[in-house]
């Protein structure tokens, strides 16, 4: 998540940042944060929610996507799945956070100055539902950390390296975990050759 009040760049969210951007409370870890070894039952977790989120909304999903670590096969990760949702316009929530409601997501994110990204919480099992209008720069950032962590070893193997020392330590929020990857990826998205510009994308949200 980021501030909803603030403008890129931003390396490091504030607990006021961060409430604001959260509807409802913000979830604390106040300890070190749990990563698990890769689960190859991760892959199926998805597709069962992709079909739930298909039925829900048909047509207005443009892009349906599994990011994050989870996603990445060999990769350390925190258990939960990260979805990306592109749709037309997530401004406009009353065309899809009802019948996303409906099918057991909660709104726990809405950020309307950074690409109007929206997350939405699943229970079972634990999902992050990202959305993002078509066109968005940060849903093409999403992907192409993925696809490079999937297709290098180095670089997957740096990624693994630095989240494994940083969840060793103490964090109020998961967010400030999330910020204290950001000089990591982005060495590892220059290598992609994906612009390091934080104007309107910020490393770490959405890379597990």
């Amino acid at each position: 998540m980021d501030s909803t009040r603030r403008h890129r760049p931003v390396e490091i969210m504030t607990e006021q940042d961060i409430r604001e951007a959260t509807v409802g409370e913000p979830v604390t870890v106040n300890g070190p944060v749990r990563l698990m070894q890769y689960n190859p039952d991760w892959p199926v977790m998805y597709a069962r929610e992709e079909a739930r989120i298909r039925a829900a909304l048909g047509d207005r999903v443009h892009q349906l996507e599994h990011i994050g670590s989870t996603s990445v096969p060999g990769l350390i990760a925190k258990p939960i799945i990260d979805m990306q949702l592109l749709v037309e316009n997530t401004g406009d929530e009353s065309t899809y956070a009802p019948d996303l409601m409906a099918a057991g997501y909660t709104l726990r994110i809405r950020e309307p100055e950074w690409d109007e990204h929206r997350v939405f919480r699943g229970t079972d099992p634990d999902v992050n539902l990202h959305l993002f209008a078509r066109g968005s720069s940060q849903a093409r950032r999403h992907l192409a950390f993925r696809d490079r962590l999937r297709g290098s070893d180095e670089d997957r193997d740096l990624y693994a390296q630095t989240k494994q020392r940083l969840a060793e330590h103490d964090w109020t929020f998961v967010q400030n975990y999330a910020d204290a990857k950001n000089d990591v990826v982005d060495e590892i998205l220059s290598r992609a050759g994906v612009s390091l510009s934080r104007d309107g994308a910020a490393a770490g949200k959405g890379e597990g």
